[in-house]
């Protein structure tokens, strides 16, 4: 029976891979394909257990399992290279929870028999609607930060709220001071606009303030890049005083403050951001495909007056507007609680997750935060990173060194692993693997 289940299994996924079963393909019930393949009920759904672990197939409460769109990766990083579908995805995150897609569809049913339909065909504001604006501001408010619906900008994602940050308020060869590890996704728009990034060095609570202090003395360094809350991939939350202190080095040099929060949804009580404390200077810059879904492209820039305008002419030209339909879509979640729903279970999974990490990782170094959905491994110092990532792969198995991350010129040896995008069993499962590919390493 063990041949057979493992037969119909490769079968279907040949099918799948080779476009014979296509994406959206409603395949048989669990009973059905029991009967037709002479095999039980419990090996049956073991047959779409395994074929929903490899990402071919996804099940639907009351609706069945179908055949999933393998044509694009299930995540997308900036200058990621598509990967085989059977391959363990530790390389990026795009956390998703039970029942997310019932309640897409209960949404877009609501929003068909609802409200001016007809308007989402229609060429929105620049900025996004204001009823769309204010519900943003509210839900992002909090801890002393009231942001103003005017200065509320809605944009494609995240990556998209820096794009036309940088689009709008920077130009070519301007020097950014940024960490010594920071986030890819910036360090790929840095390039592209011919930005100049100077690495802060890191202590383990935070950049190193005083080497930023020493910066700007000897440089005309034009803004800062930041990650205060849930850095990626250091996972460290600035405290009072140490955004206080970032906001003051600014005003004295004058320094543009670029604010990134895509995860800071992960700490529930964390201290007011760095636009609290330097409004007048700070572009705060969020979206909802961490903590809703990355597929859902809805991102948030939060300006001074001053830089709107230019803002709103870079997105413009890049996108016109963020599409009505999955704004109101968010907005509506935002007004009947889901996104604060979301936010909070995702919290108690990144938490779950950070502590299978701390049980299979066993005495391996790990900088990491108890709520993130990543950590980071310093490796010792005669373990390559390279030769880890090609023997974990050779496993199916996808990490990231540390050489995507790094601005200064010695790269670390270290892995970023990310914890969100596959089932706690299969991380448990291979994190055991990254563990002993790791003490292989050392003692081989």
């Amino acid at each position: 029976m063990k041949a057979r289940y493992k037969s119909l299994v490769d079968n279907l996924a040949k099918a799948i891979r080779s476009g014979t079963l296509a994406a959206g393909t409603r395949l048989p019930t669990h009973r059905f394909l029991a009967a037709e393949e002479h095999i039980s009920l419990a090996t049956a759904t073991r047959v779409y257990t395994e074929l929903e672990a490899m990402g071919l197939v996804s099940g639907e409460t009351g609706r069945g399992t179908f055949v999933r769109d393998i044509s694009l990766p299930a995540g997308h990083g900036v200058d990621q290279h598509v990967i085989a579908t059977d391959v363990t995805d530790l390389n990026f995150n795009y956390p998703a929870l039970p029942g997310q897609g019932e309640l897409l569809r209960e949404a877009l049913r609501q929003m068909a028999t609802t409200g001016d339909i007809e308007s989402h065909l229609r060429y929105q504001p620049h900025a996004g609607r204001l009823t769309d604006r204010e519900i943003i501001a509210r839900h992002l408010a909090g801890n002393g930060f009231t942001p103003e619906a005017e200065n509320v900008l809605i944009v494609n994602g995240a990556q998209h709220g820096l794009t036309v940050t940088v689009m709008g308020l920077l130009r070519p060869g301007d020097v950014v001071a940024v960490d010594a590890l920071t986030y890819p996704g910036f360090k790929a728009l840095a390039a592209l606009y011919h930005l100049e990034l100077v690495a802060i060095p890191s202590h383990p609570d935070g950049p190193d303030l005083d080497a930023l202090r020493q910066l700007c003395a000897r440089r005309h360094v034009r803004a800062v890049y930041t990650m205060p809350t849930l850095h990626n991939p250091l996972g460290w939350v600035l405290d009072r005083n140490q955004r206080k202190t970032l906001a003051e080095i600014a005003r004295v040099h004058d320094l543009l403050i670029i604010e990134d929060t895509a995860y800071a949804y992960l700490v529930q009580r964390p201290p007011p951001p760095v636009a609290f404390y330097a409004p007048e200077r700070t572009v705060y810059v969020t979206g909802f495909s961490k903590n809703v879904a990355t597929g859902l492209r809805v991102g948030t820039v939060i300006c001074p007056a001053q830089h709107r305008p230019a803002i709103e002419r870079a997105i413009r030209s890049t996108t016109w507007n963020t599409p009505s339909l999955m704004t109101a879509l968010v907005c509506g979640w935002i007004e009947n609680g889901t996104v604060s729903r979301f936010e909070a279970l995702k919290r108690r999974d990144a938490r779950q997750r950070q502590g299978v990490a701390k049980e299979c990782l066993g005495t391996l170094t790990c900088i990491t935060h108890p709520v993130s959905y990543f950590l980071w491994l310093p490796l010792a110092e005669d373990v390559r990173a390279e030769r880890v990532v090609s023997a974990l792969m050779d496993s199916n198995i996808s990490v990231s060194s540390a050489a995507p991350f790094c601005t200064s010129v010695n790269v670390p040896q270290a892995l970023r692993l990310a914890l969100g995008s596959v089932s706690i069993e299969v991380l448990r499962t291979t994190l055991h693997k990254v563990r002993e590919t790791i003490e292989f390493e050392q003692y081989r």
